[in-house]
């Protein structure tokens, strides 16, 4: 029973990988290495360099390695970039989406795991949201995900396919350092580049409805995110009917940006005073998940908090920059 996992090479994906290698759950890798790193694989799990929209390159590794399931985590995820470019973003989001879909229905796959995105939801206007919460994106990446979720639906019930989609929350840490985040488009390595820099971190508003005045997110540990679809894996594997489920992988805790600058001060020793700047369009006040859901249907909980995101973060970042401290 392999599992063809796209987009396993990168940050979040190579600890999927690894957590399901550990679980003796075997796996190949497609990855484009856009954004993806040899170093966060084991070195026994084969790795196919392609495309997800690339029929071709899907039809020969679903029939070369006997895939049974799909995990389908490959996926443009930068929100500035997706206003920028829309066309890339469905391309690549939403038909690279359907091309996977197309290969595993015709190779004869009916397991398929969607890495979704609290992205969905937009802008909600409620202290913690459910997986019933109204789906309204304010972004083309947003809109991508939303309309994998109903892509994937669909697909569901036209071909018997049992389906889960997880939308992500706001993900931090590491497991070690060679599967360490290498972008800064995230907050906490957005601000360990402002330390190494020497500048100090920027918060985009401090105006918002909000007890200390900054956005409140759920941060969740990227080992949790991995934990989560061994989960969801092993629910698929052992399912007699089809299944079709969307689920939240949260903490169903918020922390401000200031709450989280706090945590870094604590743990790296270094001034974490902000330079305030103007807000981002389309920022909501507040997301936090409820995560009640994946644990009546999955049995998961978060396991890590955020000091120990941190904590994974900084010391990874400091095997990258050994001159700061």
């Amino acid at each position: 029973m392999t599992w063809l996992i796209t987009g396993g090479a990168g940050y979040i994906g190579g600890h999927v990988v690894h957590q399901l290698t550990e679980a003796g759950m075997p796996v190949v890798v497609l990855d484009d290495l856009s954004s993806g790193d040899l170093g966060r694989l084991p070195p026994d799990v084969p790795l196919v360099v392609g495309c997800t929209l690339d029929r071709a390159v899907l039809d020969k590794v679903m029939a070369e390695h006997q895939v049974t399931g799909v995990l389908h985590i490959a996926a443009k995820k930068q929100v500035g970039e997706s206003v920028a470019e829309p066309f890339t973003y469905y391309r690549e989001n939403l038909a690279g989406l359907q091309t996977v879909l197309e290969s595993a229905v015709a190779a004869g796959v009916r397991k398929v795991l969607f890495s979704s995105s609290a992205a969905v939801y937009g802008m909600p206007d409620v202290e913690l949201v459910t997986e019933s919460t109204p789906c309204e994106p304010i972004n083309p990446y947003g809109e991508t995900k939303l309309a994998g979720e109903w892509l994937l639906r669909a697909a569901g019930r036209a071909y018997g396919l049992s389906t889960v989609s997880l939308r992500y929350f706001n993900v931090a840490g590491t497991a070690s350092t060679e599967l360490a985040d290498e972008g800064v488009s995230n907050l906490v390595p957005m601000i360990f580049q402002r330390l190494t820099d020497g500048l100090p971190p920027l918060v985009f508003g401090d105006d918002y409805p909000t007890p200390d005045g900054t956005c409140i997110r759920d941060y969740i540990h990227v080992a949790d995110i991995a934990s989560a679809h061994v989960a969801a894996v092993r629910r698929l594997d052992a399912a007699t009917e089809p299944v079709s489920l969307t689920l939240n992988i949260g903490r169903g805790e918020g922390a401000s940006v200031s709450e989280m600058l706090a945590v870094v001060a604590r743990v790296t020793g270094h001034d974490t005073t902000p330079e305030i700047t103007p807000r981002r369009p389309g920022d909501p006040a507040r997301v936090v998940a409820s995560a009640d859901l994946i644990h009546r249907e999955l049995d998961w909980r978060a396991q890590h908090d955020i000091e120990s995101m941190i904590s994974s973060a900084w010391q990874a970042w400091l095997s990258r920059h050994p001159g700061l401290r």
